[in-house]
């Protein structure tokens, strides 16, 4: 069936709404970033739909280039989170699958359609639609969690206490935060119990807000929380550790806004850097704050004081 510039995103958006994606879906942007993903710009039958991997950017380029529709840069997040996510929910895109173990917020992230999609929407506009739309949707379920478990089988999982495991998204953050539950806290706060761990997956991390409101501290948002934070509770100490590979350690700044968020905690602070390697370590040495700690996943049984008249524990505020 030959289809015209302007057809096509309006067979895109029919066909959203035949697959059942929700009404926040059934908007213009999410049938571009269906054709986008199909590589079907004006002039293209829907038999010569394709599947290369696409990220949210080109998706956006892709858009601009065949239908003439621009789109702000700041509006990345709403192609991402408003159309992206819901299609891979629906196992109509693929997330990574080039690369699953990917981690959540690399720039480098892709999107693919699921080849049962492609076989389908290659048949839109023919006898055999009706047909193959009614099969795939009495399968879509099935297809959907299955790349849901595949997702799954990517996380990483954590120990948290003896017999309870979460899992935090793939990376090398994700790795450190394990390193950090599993390595740091047995060696130099044994017998602490977990209170938070942040993760680049948003909702996949951990947070014991009524223990933390327990020790004294009210979190709303914990946008500005560190990476982890540990009861020590034979000392009662709160260790707020913040988990170095991308971004900067605990300096004088981010020392200030920790003090601050746990004015209230009833145990005493104890602030701590993570990092991988001594190799990062090396780049935010002239960083990192007098009177923190600074633990290097490598070096596991090590952790280097910076100055101060204890090693590893709180200071009172005069």
């Amino acid at each position: 069936m030959t289809t015209n510039n302007n057809n096509h995103i309006d067979e895109a958006h029919k066909i959203l709404i035949s697959l059942g994606l929700p009404r926040a879906q059934h908007n213009e942007r999410s049938a571009l970033s269906l054709l986008a993903l199909l590589n079907l710009s004006p002039g293209k039958t829907w038999a010569q739909a394709e599947n290369p991997l696409v990220g949210i950017t080109p998706i956006m380029d892709w858009s601009r280039k065949h239908y003439g529709k621009e789109y702000a840069p700041n509006t990345r997040e709403t192609f991402r989170r408003q159309t992206m996510h819901q299609f891979v929910d629906a196992g109509i895109a693929l997330y990574n699958p080039d690369k699953s173990d990917r981690p959540v917020n690399s720039p480098k992230a892709v999107y693919q359609v699921a080849p049962a999609v492609l076989t389908l929407l290659r048949s839109f506009g023919t006898p055999e639609w009706h047909d193959n739309l009614t099969t795939y949707l009495s399968l879509s379920q099935t297809l959907a969690a299955k790349y849901a478990m595949e997702r799954e089988q990517n996380r990483i999982p954590m120990q948290i206490a003896p017999g309870k495991e979460i899992t935090l998204s793939p990376g090398e953050h994700s790795e450190l935060i394990r390193a950090i539950v599993e390595e740091f806290g047995p060696r130099f706060a044994p017998g602490s119990v977990l209170v938070y761990a942040g993760d680049t997956g948003d909702k996949w991390g951990y947070f014991d807000a009524p223990l933390l409101a327990e020790l004294g501290v009210d979190v709303d948002s914990h946008g500005k929380m560190p990476d982890v934070v540990l009861h020590f509770v034979d000392k009662n100490w709160l260790l707020l550790v913040e988990s170095v590979t991308s971004h900067g350690p605990v300096d004088g700044k981010r020392h200030a806004e920790l003090a601050k968020l746990f004015a209230g905690s009833t145990a005493g602070l104890v602030y701590v850097t993570a990092f991988p390697n001594r190799s990062i370590m090396g780049r935010y040495l002239g960083e990192i704050a007098w009177e923190t700690e600074v633990w290097v996943a490598d070096a596991p049984s090590h952790l280097i004081h910076f100055n101060g008249v204890r090693f590893l524990g709180p200071y009172v505020t005069e």
